[in-house]
């Protein structure tokens, strides 16, 4: 797919009800929880609500045919329910912007203070016993009893065998009242909050695969913007892929409701052109402007409002104040820093909690290509000379032959070569697997040696070139990347496709085998 191709609506996601035709697991027990929106919803006039949580049940139905999790979700104005065959529901929920917490439902019974006494005591009691409890109640509409009603006749009731402890209790029994039914819980699950993905507008972020521009997407995406993503290629199909995997991570996860698509340019000849023409301490600044030219015309081009970047003020010669100012206006469009008052620690700690930050570390920079005494006080005009001085003739053609991927849609195999993946063995090979030493231990191929990912990225030079290598992680696209900086190297070294999983049933006589599903 080319440039061209942009200006079409992206494949729309799922919108049906995650409903399943299956009967639920012998022996599982129904689950059913109450799901509590962002409190910036309730705020909303009733308009802008209702289109908001519309906008949520919609994201959560997509999460839940995402994860082929089998639970139905009942809407309603105050409140969410699920009802579910299990608790699988809860890792959807709590990636969905929107969602304040939910609840597990211990059980629940009309708003009367006697009945709620009584349901409480049966659900409870046993839970107890021989240990510390307190109850909490929230209570929303008229009745004929107050939430402080329910703390004392309930506590006195659980009271027999049991300690009251109103600080740290071992139990906490929640009761909460609205609607004309009360709801006992013993525990809030929390979501992300922030406002359903969609609600605001669509955006395009400049993604690099380093620590910075994913947690900045997924802020922005916290706030409610669709997003698609452009990505500068500087470093080859390795680099792209790395790139790729990190953009899933944020789209598989974090993007229900959307399908994000990926714009892939290669500016490799741009740089080479800069390298050529520009002054060389203006390379970063004129590299940064270039990328927010490319940027700003294909979200032209898709109808996106803004463009959303990583940069935050003083991390780098191209993010002090003054060269900011000095690339904003080679965007046609505004330019959202969602990190412009973070610091490096916040940023680490944001991407452990989304999940990219294993992967990112292991980016390498290619986005500095300044040796030495980068210019760090910039002023538009001199900017706007040294790019001139370049021309946008290369960049016209990076534009003009970048390539689009639904994000969610790709698969390990579509991220790297046929060339760099094996579904077998072959006889004589050596077997390295760079999986944690737990998992290891607990399974792997006969003759493999274990080998940390990082180490044989730096080391695999010491290693027998006579020797095919086949490298094995716990899904097949990590290795990936190393068996092509290998194959590059000279090595013969290939990635087993689908990782330890699929080797494990590929292995001759395993109980396992492999199935018709398994062939690519």
């Amino acid at each position: 797919m080319t440039a061209r191709d942009e200006s079409r609506q992206s494949r729309p996601p799922h919108s049906g009800p995650a409903e399943f035709p299956d009967r639920p697991p012998e022996g599982a027990q129904p689950v059913r929880a109450l799901v509590r929106f962002s409190g910036e919803l309730s705020t909303k006039a009733r308009r802008t609500r209702s289109r908001f949580q519309n906008r949520l049940a919609h994201n959560l139905r997509d999460g839940f045919a995402t994860e082929r999790v089998q639970a139905t979700l009942r809407p309603e104005w105050s409140r969410f329910y699920i009802d579910g065959v299990d608790r699988g529901f809860l890792g959807p929920l709590t990636r969905t912007f929107g969602v304040s917490s939910c609840s597990i439902l211990a059980g629940e019974c009309e708003a009367e203070l006697d009945v709620i006494v009584k349901v409480g005591t049966e659900l409870f009691a046993e839970a107890v016993r021989g240990r510390s409890y307190a109850v909490r109640a929230r209570r929303s509409g008229s009745h004929g009893f107050s939430s402080s009603d329910i703390h004392v006749r309930l506590g006195a009731a659980l009271n027999p065998g049991a300690t009251v402890d109103l600080g740290d209790p071992d139990v906490t029994v929640f009761v909460e009242v609205r609607d004309g039914r009360a709801f006992f819980y013993e525990d809030r699950v929390r979501g992300p909050s922030g406002l359903p993905l969609g609600v605001q507008g669509q955006a395009l972020a400049l993604i690099s695969g380093g620590f910075d521009s994913p947690v900045a997407a997924w802020m922005a995406l916290r706030r409610g913007i669709h997003l698609d993503y452009v990505f500068c290629n500087l470093g080859g199909r390795a680099y792209e892929r790395m790139v790729v995997e990190v953009t899933k991570i944020v789209a598989d996860r974090w993007s229900y409701g959307t399908r994000p698509r990926l714009h892939v340019l290669e500016f490799g000849p741009v740089v080479e052109a800069m390298r050529s023409r520009a002054k060389p301490a203006y390379l970063q600044v004129v590299l940064k402007r270039m990328m927010y030219r490319a940027a700003a015309e294909i979200g032209t081009r898709i109808g996106a409002e803004a463009l959303v970047t990583g940069e935050s003020v003083g991390q780098v010669s191209s993010q002090t104040l003054r060269n900011l100012r000095a690339i904003e206006n080679a965007s046609s469009l505004p330019v959202l820093r969602p990190l412009l008052g973070f610091h490096k620690e916040e940023i680490l700690e944001r991407a452990r909690e989304i999940g990219t930050y294993e992967l990112s570390s292991r980016v390498r920079e290619y986005c500095d290509i300044v040796p030495q005494r980068p210019v760090t006080a910039s002023s538009p005009a001199a900017a706007e000379a040294q790019e001139a001085a370049v021309g946008l003739e290369e960049l016209a053609a990076a534009i003009s032959g970048a390539t689009v991927h639904d994000v969610r849609g790709l698969r390990p195999e579509s991220m790297a070569g046929a060339s760099l993946y094996v579904t077998d063995v072959p006889q004589g090979a050596a077997i390295i697997d760079t999986r944690p030493r737990e998992a290891f231990e607990s399974w792997h191929w006969p003759g493999a040696t274990r080998q940390d990912l990082l180490a044989l990225e730096r080391d695999f030079g010491g290693l027998d070139r006579e020797t095919t290598y086949i490298l094995c992680c716990a899904e097949g696209v990590r290795t990936a990347y190393l068996a092509e900086v290998m194959q590059r190297a000279g090595y013969e070294a290939y990635s087993f496709l689908g990782g330890a999983p699929r080797m494990r049933r590929a292995m001759p006589g395993s109980p396992h085998g492999l199935s018709d599903r398994d062939a690519f």
